[in-house]
């Protein structure tokens, strides 16, 4: 819940200039808070940068007020929502079976997905990392079309806190969601205080397919570094 509209202006103009630098084969995806998703459309416009919301309800319409719909999102241009990121399970009662109810929904009209999945920092201590994970995926993924779909793992003790999971630690949980999953060549991203500093280290590794940041990314400059790195 960051930036409103002329912020997101401001952004822009400082975060599009270091795409001169970025490989062609990166894919940048932005997504935002819904109040800046036709900002973002408009400027984004023949742009590479793609956009994303940063949720989505699972009606189509009705009586649901506060929530969107993926219709209203894709009518601005929306391709990509964030699905069941930490703080939507953490904060705002989100649960495995809503999850999948939105995922149904974004693929329903052409969107795709970015699903969320993590463990807690008391589940890492007891040795439960991959189990709970792989819960979560067994009941998120019902119904999915895996040909549609980006998985972030996102360590929910390592998001804001400063603290970056392991570069190997991450790889080996990455690959065995890999394991899991029907489709080899599903995106799976790494998200947890990722920063300019170990972005190198990250993607180096042969799992990880990409990173979804978060605090790093509200600084043009610092996000800039890291799509380019």
């Amino acid at each position: 819940m960051y930036k409103t509209r002329s912020e997101t202006e401001d952004f822009l103009q400082d975060f599009l200039p270091h795409l001169d630098e970025t490989p062609a084969d990166r894919d940048i995806i932005l997504c935002v808070p819904f109040t800046d998703l036709s900002v973002m459309s408009r400027n984004l416009h023949g742009s590479r940068v793609r956009l994303g919301a940063q949720n989505v309800h699972w009606a189509a319409e009705g009586a649901y007020t506060g929530e969107i719909s993926a219709e209203m999102l894709v009518e601005l241009s929306v391709r990509y929502v964030i699905v069941g990121h930490s703080e939507r399970r953490l904060y705002f009662g989100e649960t495995d079976e809503t999850v999948n109810l939105r995922l149904k929904a974004a693929q329903t009209v052409g969107m795709t997905p970015i699903l969320c999945v993590g463990e807690t920092k008391q589940q890492r201590d007891a040795g439960q990392t991959e189990a709970v994970i792989l819960d979560q995926l067994r009941k998120d993924l019902v119904g999915i079309d895996q040909g549609d779909l980006i998985i972030a793992y996102e360590p929910i003790w390592a998001i804001g806190t400063g603290d970056t999971c392991e570069a190997t630690d991450a790889n080996q949980v990455i690959g065995a969601i890999r394991k899991e999953l029907n489709n080899a060549d599903v995106s799976i991203q790494y998200g947890g205080s990722v920063k300019p500093e170990n972005i190198a280290e990250v993607m180096a590794q042969p799992e990880i397919d990409g990173a979804l940041v978060g605090g790093a990314s509200l600084d043009p400059k610092s996000f800039g570094q890291i799509v380019a790195y």
